[in-house]
């Protein structure tokens, strides 16, 4: 079997259904208020991570988040360089280390103590591809845990190895010479891959379906959008977008997402069943980053060139407020109840605390450089935050409102 590259897709846009610039919404607010085609991807065990072992821990009781104050706890060092943390819904953390230090780390979201490290290394011929035997690196960029947070499906910028074509870049210079990417399952109990799903070329961001039978993976190079059928392993659709897809929201309903285009500074409307994709707003400099609200009524959006948050309507796209963030917002997560947004700010090495009701700004704490990715762990009621330099910091969000700081 020969590796063969995927060909780059023309975007695909359908008519626009709303076509605001950030400085239209901010004006309007003033005035108004398988590794190769054909790949068998293999799974080690029968589970699917979607049954539940057990109910996940609740966040604990407190006050309200847009009550509360970030309280710096701990800053967590040693061979890591996270692009990106991601909590569990059952007290673990993992963060990924790219390809400058070709691992994925865990940590227990209550000691704060280092669990495991993962190497980025499979075999391919142990996953259904016998002529790519031998080594293979990856480079973990993203993560989603299943609802039982048994499984991590992490995203790998890049492979390297027998077969894996030139090496990528987020410049895109090889071209179709770089081979496809792929996302990696870890078990966590066992700290081990048991899955591997071939994607496109420099996958980046990864988000799960509300039921955990669907993946969304965002693939920078092919512009392009994966949709992965979880339970059978496998990339079911490829959904043309437009230049660097990066982040993304799946919709309760299982079948409706939202994909920034980073480089196209637009946001699209995608079905993840017809894959019809539909051009929802032209959204300024450098779209990167989604949520959604935890009732899916609203969507938050970071618009990095710009330095701008923005709040949207799940439902139509319709731009509802903006606010301004520190110099160059990327990722962001919002707390379990809806209150409160945190943003990091890359090249003001800050973190921004945002009212959801007001979109107002709350707090700002320093952090280490250049802070790239940030989680909401909600069984300790706990902020981590990425920084790319080679640290994590991990704040408290308890103190405050009604309760003893």
């Amino acid at each position: 079997m020969t590796v063969q590259a995927k060909h780059r897709r023309k975007s695909r846009r359908g008519r626009p259904h709303e076509q605001f610039t950030i400085a239209i919404a901010i004006l309007s607010l003033v005035m108004a208020g398988g590794m190769v085609a054909g790949l068998a991807t293999s799974a080690i065990g029968p589970d699917d991570g979607r049954t539940a072992a057990g109910a996940a821990p609740e966040m604990p009781p407190g006050d309200p988040s847009d009550t509360t104050r970030l309280v710096h706890l701990d800053r967590i060092t040693g061979d890591i360089t996270p692009k990106s943390v991601v909590a569990s819904p059952t007290g673990t953390v993992i963060a990924n280390n790219m390809m400058y230090s070709h691992s994925s780390t865990l940590y227990d979201a209550e000691t704060l103590e280092l669990t495991d490290t993962v190497r980025d290394e499979v075999d391919l011929a142990e996953f259904g591809v016998p002529e790519r035997a031998g080594v293979t690196q990856g480079a973990p960029v993203e993560a989603v845990f299943s609802p039982d947070g048994k499984y991590a499906y992490v995203s790998q910028y890049r492979l390297q190895g027998p077969g894996a074509g030139e090496v990528a870049h987020d410049d895109c210079r090889a071209g179709e010479q770089v081979g496809p990417s792929a996302v990696f399952r870890l078990d966590v109990a066992a700290g081990q891959w048991d899955q591997v799903i071939e994607v496109g070329r420099v996958p980046k961001f990864i988000s799960l379906s509300a039921d955990g039978s669907r993946a969304l993976v965002s693939n920078w190079c092919d512009e392009t959008v994966s949709v992965l059928d979880l339970e059978a392993g496998q990339e079911t659709r490829v959904i043309p977008i437009d230049s660097a897809p990066r982040g993304s929201v799946i919709l309760p309903d299982n079948r409706t997402a939202y994909v920034t285009a980073m480089f196209a500074d637009e946001l699209f409307r995608v079905d993840l069943v017809t894959g019809e994709s539909e051009l929802v707003l032209e959204t300024g400099r450098k779209p990167r980053h989604l949520v959604l609200s935890p009732d899916a009524s609203r969507m938050y959006l970071t618009v990095s060139g710009s330095d701008r948050l923005v709040e949207l309507d799940a439902s139509t796209g319709e731009v509802l407020r903006t606010a301004e963030t520190g110099r160059e917002p990327r990722t962001m997560a919002i707390s379990p109840d809806g209150l409160a947004l945190y943003i990091v700010n890359y090249y003001a090495n800050t973190v921004s605390k945002f009212d959801t009701a007001t979109l107002q700004e709350i707090q700002t704490v320093e952090v280490g450089k250049n802070p790239i990715g940030i989680t909401y762990e909600p069984t300790q009621r706990r902020v981590w935050v990425a920084n790319y330099a080679g640290s994590i910091d991990v704040f408290d969000d308890t103190a405050g409102g009604t309760m003893e700081p």
